[in-house]
């Protein structure tokens, strides 16, 4: 018997045509999978079964008739705690934010995915803010590795990541401002794309300004492909957002690797140390796009660490998403997010136009880069999940996540299209991710190669299996 929940979004449209199944029973089984799930990852802040079960069996009606009502019709869908979800709180990790309000409105990505008939099974886990790298926070608590509970989901779009490697739904929507789709896709074993900046509008917009984007968490590239001709459309309420793609994502992803030229960095100029098990993935990932056709190169991108301008960006949007807070509600927030903000609200304006300058040349040097180069390569981090509950792995030195994601944060102030492509798992079975870069508005260039590796059967992490399931 077919397994509802272990199908990508693709193939339970098929079902839904040929009436192998409804999205109906697709629905209580994901259901059923999310419940089953949350005692031991803690990937949800809420369940809204009800309405999914409604807006199910209204998308069965249109397929008995023949009429499915858009592109997504029926699939479950599950979105980070950070996004508007019309008649749902949006609390962003924080027991800050107060749960009464009118909840009337969907963020433009999740209006998309109304339109097309998409159902939402909830809201999952996010740190407070979505701050670090990580998923905890004072209001929800500690999500969990799927492959193995003790580890950390990675972070912010930790549940997102969680539920969509256990089979709660198919496709996810999550943010990312310095890796949070990338880093949890890499230590739960999915497949995430941070879009070009403006691709997927955002609003409300970002305290994070715009490092922030927002992007799909899906079981494959061709499960991406097919969420962002859902969500890459533009919006009135984001005056940033670009205008429509030239065509469907998903109509380009056959067009494989070949002739493409790549760029292989393994640790951006010997800058970072890559735990073996990592490097060794990655490179016969790079080695098999070579085989598939790809020019590969083994060569660094002209750029030294920026992390003290993204910090100036990041603290300063910490400090300007709690400005408001009096000091009771201060004493709720994380520990480590207080003292960000604390950090962020001593910067001055010259500080952060510094900062601003260090980005400017980041994009200018990347953008020379790819004049050269059609896709670059790296790990997505240079190590696996270590244990869950903390924001840096135990004697490593680091003070914040950025000194553990400096594959990921880059990108984040260049604006590119990055994607975090399951290639392996480590001696414990936890995943490693190979990070796939492009320039901006070439994210059919990311999904096409990573489609690419799926296809060829390089992109996999084994299947968790928690005992909640």
């Amino acid at each position: 018997m077919t397994m509802l929940t272990e199908l990508t979004a693709v193939r339970l449209l098929d079902g839904y045509r040929k009436g192998e199944w409804s999205p109906v029973e697709a629905t209580r089984a994901a259901l059923e999978r999310a419940e089953a799930i949350q005692p031991e990852v803690n990937a949800f802040v809420r369940l809204t079964a009800e309405d999914a079960l409604e807006r199910a069996r209204e998308s069965e009606e249109r397929w008995r008739r023949g009429e499915p009502g858009g592109l997504l019709d029926g699939v479950p869908v599950t979105v980070k705690d950070i996004l508007l979800l019309r008649g749902a709180p949006t609390l962003r990790g924080s027991r800050a934010v107060d749960p009464a309000g009118r909840w009337d409105e969907d963020a433009p990505s999740v209006a998309r995915l109304r339109e097309h008939g998409a159902v939402f099974l909830g809201k999952t886990t996010t740190p407070e803010y979505g701050w670090k790298g990580v998923t905890d926070s004072p209001l929800s608590g500690v999500t969990r590795n799927p492959h193995d509970p003790s580890r950390t989901a990675g972070g912010s779009s930790g549940g997102s990541a969680a539920a969509v490697a256990l089979g709660a739904g198919p496709l996810s929507l999550g943010t990312d401002g310095g890796g949070s789709v990338r880093i949890p896709a890499s230590f739960c074993g999915i497949f995430a794309l941070k879009p070009t900046y403006g691709r997927v509008p955002l609003y409300p917009a970002s305290a994070f300004g715009t490092l922030a984007h927002v992007g799909p968490m899906t079981r494959d590239a061709a499960d991406a492909a097919l969420l962002m001709d859902v969500i890459g459309h533009p919006d009135s309420r984001d005056w940033s957002a670009l205008a429509p793609p030239p065509g469907a994502y998903t109509d380009g992803l056959a067009g494989g690797v070949r002739g493409l030229r790549v760029a292989y960095s393994p640790s951006l100029g010997g800058q970072v140390a890559v735990q073996p098990a990592v490097a060794r993935a990655v490179r016969r990932a790079v080695e098999r796009l070579a085989e598939l056709g790809a020019y590969v190169t083994e060569t660094d991108p002209d750029l030294t660490d920026p992390v003290e301008a993204f910090h100036t960006l990041w603290f300063s949007g910490a400090a300007r998403v709690t400005q408001h807070l009096g000091p009771h509600q201060r004493e709720l927030l994380d520990p480590g997010l207080r003292e960000i903000c604390a950090r962020g609200a001593r910067y001055s304006a010259l500080d952060y136009l510094a900062a601003v300058d260090v980005r400017m040349d980041l994009g200018r040097r990347m953008g020379r880069f790819h004049d050269t180069y059609d896709l670059l390569v790296t790990p997505t981090l240079p190590l696996t999940a270590f244990e869950a509950g903390v924001e840096v792995p135990k004697g490593s030195g680091h003070r914040r996540w950025t000194g553990w994601t400096p594959f990921t944060y880059p990108f984040n102030m260049t604006q590119q299209p990055a994607a975090s492509v399951p290639v392996g798992v480590d001696g414990d079975g936890l995943p490693i991710g190979l990070q796939l870069v492009a320039a901006r508005h070439r994210d059919d260039l990311v999904l096409r190669a990573a489609h690419a590796l799926y296809e060829a059967g390089v992109a996999a992490a084994g299947r968790p299996t928690p005992s909640g399931s």
